[in-house]
């Protein structure tokens, strides 16, 4: 019964967490282009949350080494109400930026705390229903953010932010109030980027294109949006969608790379992310109902290539790498997402709004091209890991999906 209480504890924090900071990259780019802000301006916003994120990866675990679960969650949950609330007192897009660096390690301090918690609470009977919860929780949790930025944008600027800071400052109450006595500090694994080139340079590439994919549409998207002529609550369902398309695509992804060859299955995604992005640029002029279904079409091509990368640079790897392996996945991943927004956000300024699937596509392109080269390099590891869903959460994942990889 303790156990059921601490994870619901760790769940309701993840939910409340995940429902603030999802809403504050869509309403910043509404708000910001509300304000006069340029489109670079608002692409940037985006590009400063990731840059958060990558130094969150390196800071949280250490961190939690020194002052224990609860103590970083209250910091780093702190410095993400700082964030959000600081955003209604400037209206300066650079202050903004600012903010938005501790917005991304908020994100990664705060996740790398919850998974470090639920890593030492779960045991091998109760590790698969955990984490089918703790997925689910977080993806529903997304999908509710999206869904509530039309609503937000309604607001006046400062009531909008105060509601996703009472949120962040909500997500303490379960952790802190929680009897359940705190965990051992988790070792630290250690981020060695090239491990993911050496054990997989395809795999290495696909998450750095995941990451561009998944960062201009989430931060970008809403400028999008607004261009072909959606209105604030239609940008909430269109990124709604997205996030909806790519939980449907986990199952899907997941028989398709435990039984075909997952460079293939790479291929055959990227190569399909190519005919999502011309669909959702063909669709942008037919009515609301076909740019929803665009939007959900292209999170199901998109949303699963981190996921199938990930497995494929893990029949690479060995049973001791598996943490680093994961962590050094998400330093690629955060590569590849910190520039997107702001390169993207340029080239709507410059070319108009099909420009953003344009860049992605291209992203695309050179992922199938480069994926056909390492296929003449070697041939594939016929001893394969599971498929799992692979969240870009923090550095610690790697530790909770490493038996689930292993299991036959």
């Amino acid at each position: 019964m303790r156990l059921a209480i601490s994870f619901a504890a760790l769940f309701l924090s993840v939910a409340l967490l995940q429902l603030s900071s999802g809403g504050v990259g869509p309403l910043d780019a509404l708000s910001g282009l509300a304000f006069n802000f340029s489109t670079g301006q608002v692409g940037l916003l985006g590009s400063a949350h990731f840059v958060g994120f990558f130094i969150g990866c390196w800071w949280a675990p250490r961190l939690l080494g020194n002052v224990g679960h609860s103590r970083a969650f209250a910091a780093f949950t702190a410095l993400g109400a700082i964030g959000m609330l600081g955003h209604t007192l400037s209206q300066n897009p650079y202050v903004w930026a600012t903010l938005r660096v501790a917005s991304g390690i908020t994100i990664a301090g705060c996740y790398t705390v919850i998974e470090g918690w639920l890593q030492a609470k779960v045991t091998n009977e109760t590790r698969g229903r955990a984490m089918g919860i703790y997925r689910i929780v977080d993806l529903s949790a997304a999908l509710g953010a999206q869904l509530m930025i039309g609503f937000l944008a309604s607001l006046p600027t400062f009531m909008a932010y105060n509601i996703l800071t009472l949120l962040c400052c909500a997500s303490l109450l379960p952790l802190t109030l929680t009897k359940v006595k705190q965990p051992e500090i988790p070792q630290n694994p250690r981020m060695r980027p090239a491990l993911a080139w050496h054990r997989s340079p395809l795999a290495a590439a696909a998450v750095m294109i995941a990451g561009l994919t998944a960062s201009s549409f989430r931060m970008v998207g809403p400028v999008y949006g607004q261009e072909i002529g959606l209105t604030p609550i239609d940008i909430g369902y269109f990124l709604a969608a997205f996030v909806a398309g790519g939980a449907l695509a986990q199952y899907p992804a997941g028989w398709l790379a435990d039984r075909y060859d997952r460079r293939w299955v790479l291929i055959w995604f990227s190569a399909a992310a190519l005919l999502g992005c011309a669909a959702t640029v063909g669709t942008a002029g037919m009515g609301r109902s076909a740019v929803m279904a665009a939007s959900a079409l292209f999170g199901f091509l998109t949303f699963p290539i981190y996921s199938v990368a990930a497995a494929h640079a893990h029949d690479f790897a060995t049973s001791d790498e598996r943490v680093e392996l994961s962590a050094a996945l998400l330093f690629f991943y955060a590569v590849g997402a910190i520039s997107a927004p702001y390169l993207t956000s340029l080239l709507i300024a410059t070319y108009g709004p099909p420009a953003l699937f344009g860049f992605i596509a291209v992203g695309h392109g050179l992922l199938v091209i480069f994926g056909l080269l390492r296929m003449r390099a070697r041939p594939t590891n016929p001893e394969r890991t599971a498929y799992v869903y692979a969240p870009r959460t923090s550095p610690l994942i790697g530790r909770l999906l490493r038996r689930a990889r292993e299991r036959r």
